[in-house]
């Protein structure tokens, strides 16, 4: 059984980081102890880590504050919070050094990923695809070049569309869709300025689109859209049979996910840009905000 201490990136509160020791967490029964962590990733953009910190703060100085009610809230009602003390990332590549007494299916030393990047946004893209439920032949645009995009981009081809056009700003995210093949036709967007290019946008697809995939994150593109806030008539709704569908994360998709990576039919070569060491964290989070980058990797 491992024991000791480990190196951790450790957040003491928002923008308040360090690199400490920390104890080797415990193995229950139905879990297994990963060591000699190979690459973490980054999720998404550290300003939504960030952001996650200080508005579970503030929900904790909300819930603390008995100015408005007299009372604190009682803690079964409590939001889920993380306002400080926090060890980030669930996304991870590893060897079995330990197993609980229910774990089955592995052996010590089995070499495994833990919600890994790679692996978990092919996931989340095919349970969108479940919801989708894309009929043969459609025309799709699709906001947004990140992984997850991208991904779901090259399964949409794979399951029926006949054309994928690809819309996002300017930079590494659109060469790498293109080096990947992962749409028919790709639309550079001016970041400052992109009127013009929507414009043109609209004017070549008169009748638009079968399917309108945001997988951006980003409000101000789906302004583009009408899906910042949806005001539409119920007639319109109705008339045009607009169907809204959301999808997050995934729901044992897993096996179809790595599947299809086996395969090679999900190319995913190129999209982890960028590896940093645990003592350069503050790099990789300068890096990821530059826009420079597509997935970065943390390697301890």
């Amino acid at each position: 059984m491992p024991e000791g201490t480990m190196r951790a990136l450790w957040y003491n509160k928002p923008q308040d980081f360090e690199i400490k020791q920390v104890p080797i967490p415990k193995v229950g029964d139905d879990d297994c102890s990963l060591e000699s962590i190979m690459l973490r990733s980054v999720v998404g953009t550290p300003r939504h880590l960030e952001r996650t910190l200080i508005l579970s703060a503030q929900v904790y100085a909300a819930q603390t504050d008995t100015s408005m009610t007299g009372s604190s809230y009682p803690s079964s009602q409590s939001v889920p919070l993380i306002s400080s003390d926090l060890i980030p990332g669930h996304e991870a590549i590893g060897k079995v050094v330990e197993m609980g007494k229910n774990v089955k299916g592995f052996e010590i030393g089995d070499r495994c990923v833990a919600d890994v990047g790679l692996t978990n946004q092919p996931a989340c893209a095919i349970h969108g695809l479940d919801k989708l439920n894309p009929p043969v032949g459609i025309e799709v645009l699709l906001l947004g070049a990140g992984p997850t995009g991208l991904i779901l981009a090259q399964l949409l081809k794979l399951n029926g569309a006949s054309r994928v056009v690809i819309a996002a700003n300017k930079g590494i995210k659109m060469d790498i869709a293109r080096q990947l093949e992962a749409g028919d036709e790709y639309i550079e967007l001016d970041r400052q300025n992109p009127d013009a290019q929507w414009q043109k946008l609209k004017d070549d697809n008169p009748y638009g689109f079968d399917v309108v995939v945001e997988a951006t994150g980003v409000e101000k593109d789906r302004e583009y859209v009408d899906w910042a806030l949806v005001h539409w008539p119920p007639s319109k709704i109705f008339g045009d049979e607009i169907t809204i569908i959301g999808s997050f994360s995934q729901t044992y998709c897993f096996p179809r996910a790595v599947a299809y990576l086996d395969s090679g039919k999900v190319k995913v070569k190129g999209m982890v840009t960028d590896v940093f060491k645990l003592e350069d964290y503050q790099l990789a989070l300068d890096k990821m905000n530059s826009r420079g980058a597509l997935k970065i990797a943390i390697k301890p």
